[in-house]
């Protein structure tokens, strides 16, 4: 019998931002990214972060060109964003971590 209300499972990791933080200052190689919009990556970001917008398809367009050998930290307001970017990436076998919560929820 078909279960049409299965999950499937999640292939990033959703961390809390002290999680989030210190994973991506103990990691060797990781990049910082911002999927939300120019306009919001002006307003303020987190420092050392790369602006791909999910939302005009520039994360897409650079997917192929993402560094296999990294490790991803992806952040947008509110965790929403970044978790459908993580998901794009992992399928394309990124290691990948969203911010749950989005930007707010990184430490100060």
């Amino acid at each position: 019998m078909l279960n049409i209300f299965k999950t499937i499972p999640k292939n990033y990791e959703d961390l809390d931002g002290n999680a989030f933080k210190a994973k991506y200052t103990n990691a060797s190689k990781a990049e910082l990214l911002d999927v939300r919009t120019a306009d919001e990556f002006k307003g303020g970001t987190i420092p050392g972060s790369r602006n791909l917008d999910i939302m005009t398809g520039e994360l897409q367009a650079a997917l192929g060109m993402l560094d296999k050998d990294k490790e991803y930290f992806v952040f947008c307001r509110s965790g929403n964003r970044s978790g459908s970017a993580c998901k794009l990436m992992a399928e394309q076998g990124l290691k990948v971590y969203n911010l749950a919560g989005g930007v707010g929820a990184w430490p100060r």
